[in-house]
């Protein structure tokens, strides 16, 4: 197993799961090239937030190798990871609730406090909304803000890949419409992107290339447009959600 150079992420054939023995990724592998959008799809179950949990260092990986820009980072721990410029946006408990936006945002920065200031400017332009609710107390946001608040904290390290955990769960319609199109913003602004969304159909029209996991496997990968048109991956995976889209 050698790393590709080329590749911002490079994840060879990864075991692991929460409890020993008991694995949930089966010799799982995915790629991600600087300036990608890159969005995973599956079933429940199919350990696509396994697989991000295992890049983020929180669960262990008992084989197969993880590189970032060609180190070995297999199970280095998460602060190491931001430090290296990966930032991380879980599904639940992503904000905190009684601290105000600009107290979360600060909290995204602890490692560089000094740069505080010109990562808040850069936030504010992306997400204005946010600069508005500065000192709102997070818990009093709406659904779709506190997604956006933690984004921008996740974005306050200045990451070169920023990883999501079903940014669009829980969220109505038209918000998660809006996580969609923030989510397609950070990656325009160069930030590279590994995307787990359960709106499979929404996630394939705007990510680069998509994987289909399956039992912690790779059930299939390509562009997203060739994945949203696949008769089988629509058969097997999508149904009715990719037609009525």
């Amino acid at each position: 197993m050698t790393s590709r150079p080329d590749l911002l992420i490079h994840v060879d054939n990864v075991t692991g799961g929460y409890i020993p023995g008991v694995d949930i990724l089966n010799g799982c592998s995915l790629e991600l090239a600087p300036g990608e959008l890159v969005g995973i799809i599956g079933p429940n179950g199919a350990g696509k937030s396994t697989l991000l949990k295992s890049l983020f260092g929180l669960l262990n990986i008992r084989e197969g190798v993880v590189w970032f820009k060609g180190e070995d980072i297999t199970n280095m721990k998460a602060h190491s990871l931001v430090e290296r410029g990966i930032g991380y946006v879980p599904q639940n408990n992503n904000v905190f609730p009684t601290l105000s936006v600009n107290e979360n945002l600060e909290m995204g920065a602890y490692l560089r406090p000094e740069s505080f200031a010109e990562r808040f400017d850069v936030i504010a332009e992306m997400f204005p909304r946010l600069a508005e609710r500065r000192d709102q107390r997070a818990g009093a946001l709406s659904g779709g803000e506190r997604q956006m608040l933690a984004m921008g904290r996740a974005l306050m390290m200045d990451p070169s890949v920023i990883l999501l955990d079903e940014p669009s769960a829980g969220l109505s319609p038209a918000l998660q419409d809006q996580v969609f199109v923030n989510t397609k913003q950070i990656n325009t602004a160069g930030v590279s992107v590994v995307m787990v969304e359960q709106n499979a159909s929404r996630c394939l029209q705007i990510c680069d290339r998509g994987y289909v996991l399956d039992q912690g496997s790779n059930a299939y990968t390509d562009t997203g447009r060739n994945l949203l048109t696949d008769p089988k991956v629509i058969e097997l995976y999508l149904g009715t959600l990719t037609k009525a889209h």
